[in-house]
């Protein structure tokens, strides 16, 4: 018969040998990862060449030594236009925003989204509604049959009249959908897509956009997704770890680093914009990122350019990427969880920050555009009427609350079909912010945050602050009436209204501006020497 005190040992014994093993396990997986990544990143990094010579190596020292352009700290205001295959249906469902089907609807999130740029991979899933959509107006017609409709539109389109509309919105520069996720390159491209030859324009009309563009003064962007090619991953995409980690191979690595060289050697983008992640390790981007600086000196890249890894590749399959789903479908029930997934993480190397339909409301060190939509898509969508595009005052506030904290609006537009129509919605949106723009553009256009941002009228208005030598720029942001009287700020300055002297005084450490106001909408007060 076992003794208590052999059982206790037997049993402590066992538990040792349990851990014991568990630690091996946990060793094992530890050890495959340090080598797995260590081998990723070295078989990827010998990869890295540059094609040009310049001030700009491929390490990430040298792209960090390098200042931000002037030119684009100054501007304020751009304009985005998502315009592609996508633009013939113009259809997803609206109602709700991706951040919220994340908390409620996660297991699908990302085919019943309000993104009509997303139909080619929502027209997959036959439950949803885009695809009942498709079923209902095109049949069984696959999603490059929209090529003949959009080749169709493009005899109506004139870049010419979509500059000239931007340079009277006082857009300082335009960046446009050069390849979306669905895969189609909006230019003649030479670098063939195996799963898609013949999947692109055959008119350049980005060659012509960034003639047209230019020839107004503004600058000229191109916007690349990098990480999500449909055409080289036909898997629906339902999750967010879809989204995030369907495995891309070399061959979809070398095709991106082919196509952004040659849109960098064709078109000078002022500004490469990518979108999502990109497809390889950080020594191949480091050199692309040199190759662009050293071929336009003056050009910014924005800061989606997480990337690739042996650990993606690891979620990448199904086991791993099924549980990171479960963690994420889990963290998103946390309040204010999908928020974060507005706004990417920064990465090691990047021009400016790109919130999206969010801002940030204190003064950031490093420069940020905030990209949104006038509705809850980008791409058009045909279900969107005037009800769901953000009103002018929404849009000045961003442009303006911005720039006082040392940010900038890009506001992004969906034209119709190949014909690129800018519905009336969007284009009064547009033109309502063209013209306060054209008012108050010194209180924007070549400005810097002030010690602090914001302050609050008795009224309950929220000001905002901007600065350009020593004069200071405060615009209210409401409609006020008369006297207007700043909160727990004292200010001292000649003030002025659109050239008009306006009364400053100063009393119980409030700033009251003196008759000033007639209830338009975010009125501007420049205060000579206030600085």
């Amino acid at each position: 018969m076992v003794s208590e005190v052999q059982a206790k040992s037997r049993k402590r014994h066992r538990v040792r040998r349990f851990f014991g093993r568990v630690l091996v396990v946990v060793v094992a997986v530890v050890l495959v990862f340090v080598v797995g990544t260590y081998v990723w990143s070295w078989r990827d990094g010998r990869k890295a060449e540059m094609t040009t010579s310049g001030p700009y190596t491929g390490d990430l020292e040298s792209l960090e030594r390098r200042p931000l352009p002037r030119w684009f700290a100054d501007a304020k205001f751009g304009v985005m236009i998502h315009w592609g295959l996508y633009s013939v249906p113009g259809y997803a469902p609206k109602g709700t925003t991706f951040n919220k089907l994340l908390e409620t609807q996660y297991g699908d999130a990302m085919t019943h989204n309000p993104y009509a740029e997303d139909y080619a991979n929502a027209m997959k899933d036959p439950d949803s509604p885009t695809a009942v959509f498709h079923r209902e107006h095109y049949g069984d017609a696959a999603y490059s049959d929209f090529t003949e409709e959009f080749d169709a539109g493009l005899k109506r389109w004139d870049p010419d009249e979509w500059a000239a509309q931007f340079k009277a919105a006082g857009a300082a520069y335009v960046v446009v959908t050069a390849k979306y996720a669905d895969g189609y390159s909006m230019w003649p491209t030479a670098v063939r897509n195996p799963h898609a030859p013949d999947f692109h324009a055959k008119r350049d009309l980005m060659g012509e956009l960034a003639t047209a563009v230019r020839k107004q003064g503004l600058k000229f962007g191109v916007y690349y997704s990098g990480g999500v090619d449909w055409t080289f991953q036909p898997k629906v995409v339902k999750t967010l770890g879809d989204y995030a980690y369907l495995p891309y191979g070399a061959e979809y690595r070398q095709y991106a680093i082919d196509q952004v060289h040659e849109l960098i050697q064709r078109y000078k983008p002022d500004i490469l914009w990518n979108d999502i992640s990109w497809p390889t390790g950080s020594k191949r981007l480091y050199a692309l990122m040199a190759d662009y600086y050293n071929t336009v000196p003056e050009g910014v890249v924005d800061d989606r350019w997480s990337t690739s890894s042996f650990s993606r590749q690891v979620l990448g399959r199904q086991p791993f990427r099924w549980g990171f789903d479960q963690v994420m479908k889990g963290v998103f029930q946390l309040p204010s969880a999908a928020d974060s997934v507005s706004t990417p993480a920064d990465v090691p190397h990047s021009d400016f920050r790109t919130p999206e339909y969010a801002d940030f409301d204190t003064i950031q060190s490093k420069f940020w555009q905030q990209d949104r939509g006038i509705g809850g898509s980008f791409g058009y969508n045909r279900e969107e009427t005037e009800a769901d595009y953000a009103k002018v005052p929404e849009l000045i506030d961003a442009l303006a609350s911005g720039a006082a904290n040392n940010g900038a609006l890009l506001l992004n537009l969906g034209p119709s079909g190949g014909e690129g129509e800018i519905v009336p919605g969007q284009l009064s949106r547009l033109k309502g912010v063209g013209s306060w723009l054209r008012t108050n553009q010194e209180a924007m256009t070549g400005t810097r945050p002030w010690t602090r941002s914001t302050a609050t009228t008795t009224a309950g208005d929220k000001v905002v602050f901007t600065t350009k030598g020593n004069n200071l720029y405060a615009v209210v942001l409401g409609n006020p009436k008369g006297d207007i009287t700043i909160k727990s700020l004292t200010l001292h300055g000649t003030t002025t209204h659109q050239g008009r002297p306006v009364p400053l005084t100063v009393a119980n450490g409030n700033t009251t501006l003196k008759a000033a106001a007639d209830g338009t909408y975010a009125p501007v007060y420049k205060i000579a020497d206030g600085v």
